[in-house]
């Protein structure tokens, strides 16, 4: 991505707990269930990172008012300020400063969602986004680095360690690429969107009618995820922040986190009834949907195929 000097991260949008411990192999628990994350039930670093990464959840029907959900600090503690990340994004890359990088990214996520429900008569409701090493405590359970990227809908947080995009490299082929980046911390943002519109606690409510529908629901979650990420994603390329090969970067990050080349990768097999998170082709398909249009209103995965 190409930031200049009109660009800014804003740290009031970070917790930095680098550093700060709080490791431990402790679960995610249910009743806030973490999204992108917890009761994978997968032994090995590799299975459960990049599973995780593809979700848990359950998706929702666009429409909702976004003021209906409340900004809840579900772990009761005080933000910690990002103090030691840098405010300004010129030159900012993934390779001179990934947590600079990412806070830039975040900024710039928020900013157009901001404007974008702001244009439509709606109000945005911010999301935290918290670094980590080793391991820290959200609002929906003790996370260790091994869960990856995921949102938790009981405290609105985006949950990142950044070594996930080198095991995302390393072990699926997975590009670790700046956009690529971009586009995890979007698709997890993505999740936050479906909290704040009400659709999460919708579909949760589904599946619990619905047992049978539970992974025919997630899939549908992370593809709309996925979607919302294009919408951004076009955003940034209509405003010259990425060019077609990033946008590529960001298809191959997609496809590298799809259910059947993570099954083929780590088990030699594919099972399509045990999909929660979407092929990879949906995946690729949904971002690009997204991405042509640059309209959330196309991002409805629950009405017809997918």
């Amino acid at each position: 991505m190409d930031f200049d000097e009109s660009d800014h991260a804003d740290t009031s949008q970070v917790e930095d707990r680098r550093g700060a411990g709080g490791g431990g192999l402790g679960g995610l628990r249910g009743g806030g269930i973490a999204v992108g994350a917890g009761g994978l039930g997968v032994v090995g670093l590799i299975i459960t990172v990049l599973l995780s990464f593809l979700g848990n959840g359950a998706g929702g029907i666009p429409g909702f008012d976004p003021n209906s959900v409340s900004n809840i600090d579900a772990t009761g503690s005080a933000a910690t300020p990002a103090s030691e990340i840098s405010t300004s994004c010129t030159g900012a890359t993934a390779s001179s400063d990934n947590a600079q990088f990412i806070s830039c990214v975040n900024t710039n996520i928020q900013n157009f969602w901001t404007k974008l429900f702001a244009d439509s008569g709606q109000q945005y409701t911010e999301t935290k986004l918290v670094l980590f090493t080793q391991g820290t405590q959200s609002g929906c359970g003790q996370a260790s680095s091994e869960t990856g990227p995921f949102y938790c809908p009981a405290d609105q947080k985006v949950y990142i360690d950044l070594d996930f995009f080198k095991v995302l490299a390393s072990q699926l082929g997975g590009p670790n690429t700046d956009f690529a980046q971009a586009y995890v911390l979007a698709h997890e943002i993505g999740h936050h969107l479906q909290t704040i519109l009400g659709t999460e606690s919708q579909v949760r409510d589904a599946q619990q009618r619905n047992p049978s529908q539970r992974n025919s629901l997630s899939v549908r979650l992370e593809l709309q995820a996925d979607c919302y990420a294009g919408v951004w994603g076009k955003s940034a390329f209509d405003a010259g922040k990425v060019d077609d090969a990033e946008i590529s970067d960001a298809l191959d990050a997609a496809a590298s986190v799809g259910d059947d080349r993570i099954q083929k990768t780590t088990t030699g097999r594919v099972n399509p009834e045990s999909f929660t998170h979407g092929t990879s082709a949906q995946r690729q398909s949904w971002f690009r949907k997204g991405f042509d249009t640059g309209d959330p209103d196309v991002c409805d995965t629950f009405s017809g195929g997918i």
